[in-house]
């Protein structure tokens, strides 16, 4: 068992260093005949309870100790434009089950409403979009929010989704309906795991990935997670908190 979780390690490092080959082979691997929920039913209890376990006392400990920051973010969100603190979207949760993913507000107040016209007024947004499900330069992001998102700070109310048992502290990216079919038949893995605050994803380049890559990086985690490798995320994590640089966070 500490082998395979070393080599896991060791296969994963390499992989989030922007190697052209996949170390470990993700997509060669065939993806199971088994539907989320036969997937999770023969998840180990034990290794799941811990986890969760994990997260509950993290997220509260969070929570505890960062709420004057928490009140500072929201008056600044307030202040910055109209609208409310928060901004809640639907994303697919474990075996499909959607739930309401919080987060702080960073666009202005009318964004949902305002991206079809934006789309059809310029092409070149509309193909990104339809790429990436992302704009690197959104207009309906505000001063505030670009800050928040660069530093990922926009995150921290997810904190209340784990505390809720709807998302973890590491995990899987959560996704939302329109991403389903570019996970192919490797969803019903991905989705078999509770999606997490942060992953393989967020400390490995953000949107400066393919989403290829992105969906690599989910099976890939799905297929080797373990307490060392949730640890590692976690502190390279805090290094992406302190030290945002260019980490493709947009």
């Amino acid at each position: 068992m500490q082998n395979n979780t070393r080599k896991s390690l060791l296969r994963w490092s390499e992989f989030r260093k922007s190697s052209p080959r996949i170390p470990f082979e993700v997509i060669s691997k065939e993806s199971s005949s088994l539907p989320a929920v036969e997937i999770i039913r023969n998840q180990s209890r034990y290794g799941r309870m811990l986890k969760r376990i994990g997260d509950v006392i993290f997220s509260m400990l969070v929570l505890s100790l960062g709420f004057p920051i928490f009140i500072l973010i929201g008056i600044l969100v307030r202040l910055s434009s109209p609208g409310p603190v928060f901004y809640i979207q639907k994303r697919v949760g474990r075996n499909y089950k959607e739930f309401g993913c919080i987060k702080f507000r960073t666009m202005y107040e009318d964004a949902d409403e305002l991206l079809p016209s934006l789309l059809d007024r310029y092409p070149l947004m509309r193909k990104e979009f339809e790429k990436d499900c992302k704009l690197r330069h959104d207009p309906r992001i505000t001063k505030l929010g670009r800050f928040l998102r660069r530093s990922s700070l926009d995150e921290l109310p997810q904190f209340f989704n784990i505390l809720k048992g709807e998302m973890s502290v590491v995990g899987p990216r959560p996704i939302v309906d329109n991403e389903i079919n570019k996970y192919n038949l490797f969803m019903e893995e991905v989705i078999s795991v509770r999606p997490g605050l942060t992953g393989l994803w967020q400390v490995s380049g953000r949107n400066n990935l393919s989403y290829k890559k992105r969906v690599q990086l989910d099976l890939f985690y799905a297929r080797n997670r373990n307490f060392i490798l949730d640890l590692e995320i976690i502190i390279l994590t805090l290094g992406v908190l302190l030290f945002p640089m260019d980490r493709g966070a947009f």
